[in-house]
């Protein structure tokens, strides 16, 4: 009987430090960022009646078909077209540690299921599908499945209310070279993406740049074509990619839309 007792007590003792035991500490999470390419700038809002509530639409002038991009590395784990309902067709990622985001009213997809992405990856493109009534991207944060309130870099997102947010995602790469070339004449640098901005500085036939990012402007016919896609070489400087030997037509792969 004495030592009966002793088991009895010492098995109530471990229920009661099993009962006020810590539970594991919650993995911390990933650094969200802007779901645009570096350096665009978008009008995010928030607001009390939304569905969920802590989500995020994000817009900005003429924004059907620009490039939504991963927020944070993660693997693709639901790329669905749900039709004219709800979500129409949106991306899940899934970020580990029972973090998830999702980009919804999509106009295309850019990725696949089991496909690994990182930040600055585009997965798809701004659309109006499913219960949408205009172009947005209906962004969210989740954890463990419930829509958690947006944080980009760490910061709290504004709720409730309207702000614009800077995406700093991708660029800490995707940078291009391209050659000016010209008949021999020097190449007017704009401080903006277009012959109406002000020319401050010229570039030599032959000269070699880098370029930080692309973005459309006035059409100007040159050396390689017709194209209204200007290139940022620096910090209010761009050249005509009419002008700018690149190797690829259109878009260079992997440098971000300004």
């Amino acid at each position: 009987m004495h030592k009966r007792w002793w088991s009895l007590a010492a098995v109530s003792l471990l229920a009661a430090v099993a009962l006020v035991a810590p539970a594991s500490p919650a993995m911390a999470a990933p650094t969200f960022k802007v779901p645009f390419p570096c350096g665009q700038s978008w009008s995010g809002q928030t607001r009390t009646n939304h569905s969920p509530t802590n989500a995020i639409d994000f817009n900005r002038t003429d924004d059907l078909g620009d490039p939504v991009v991963a927020s944070a590395p993660g693997t693709v784990d639901v790329v669905t077209d749900l039709g004219g309902t709800s979500y129409g067709k949106y991306v899940r990622i899934n970020h580990g540690g029972g973090y998830s985001t999702y980009y919804a009213h999509l106009n295309g997809f850019n990725v696949s299921v089991g496909q690994t992405v990182g930040y600055g990856r585009v997965i798809g493109w701004v659309g109006t599908t499913g219960g949408s009534t205009g172009p947005h991207l209906h962004y969210e944060q989740r954890l463990n499945g419930s829509a958690i309130q947006i944080r980009f870099n760490g910061a709290l997102a504004l709720y409730w209310g309207t702000k614009t947010y800077t995406s700093d995602n991708g660029c800490g790469g995707g940078t291009a070279t391209g050659t000016v070339g010209t008949s021999g004449t020097p190449l007017t640098v704009r401080s903006g993406p277009g012959t109406g901005y002000a020319a401050v500085d010229t570039l030599a036939n032959g000269t070699t740049v880098t370029i930080y990012c692309q973005t459309n402007g006035t059409t100007v016919t040159g050396t390689y074509g017709t194209s209204s896609i200007w290139n940022r070489i620096g910090t209010g400087r761009y050249i005509s990619d009419a002008y700018t030997y690149t190797g690829h037509d259109g878009f260079i792969p992997n440098v971000p839309r300004c």
